[in-house]
């Protein structure tokens, strides 16, 4: 591994909301979403770092005993080195170990990547949002993992 996972922090403000933009475009987050959900407890988020520099993320957005996982992303030119699903077992456990026993995710159904990815990890895709998506248009699948 050649990277460093950290929890998100002011400093990396920029970068992550760079990454953002880069993989999710006129859908990504701003800079001052990112800034809120540091302010906020209810959300925990979680970054990949290579020579100081941000090259994946995820969160998560808790509610009781259940989370939303958000903004799972990874620079373009990392793939393929396991990074997201680093962060995804790292997220998983830091939400376990905090009473979260549910957790639930969205993602684009010709995203077969990250679909991988996610069945891999135990999650179930539950339904099928039809046309949720623009630029391009795509139906979204919606997964669960219950602990």
């Amino acid at each position: 591994m050649d990277y460093i996972i950290d929890i998100l922090k002011e400093e990396y403000l920029d970068s992550v909301s760079l990454l953002e933009k880069e993989n999710f475009g006129l859908d990504a987050w701003s800079r001052g979403s990112f800034e809120e959900t540091l302010e906020n407890k209810d959300y925990h988020y979680i970054v990949a770092l290579d020579n100081n520099e941000v090259i994946g993320m995820c969160g998560y957005l808790r509610s009781l005993d259940e989370a939303d996982i958000l903004n799972v992303s990874v620079k373009k030119e990392s793939r393929g080195k396991k990074i997201a699903n680093t962060l995804m077992k790292q997220l998983l456990d830091h939400g376990a170990a905090a009473g979260i026993s549910h957790f639930t995710l969205e993602v684009r159904k010709e995203n077969a990547p990250a679909r991988k990815l996610y069945e891999n990890l135990g999650f179930i895709c539950e339904g099928i949002r039809p046309k949720f998506y623009k630029n391009p248009d795509d139906d979204v699948a919606i997964y669960w993992l219950h602990l």
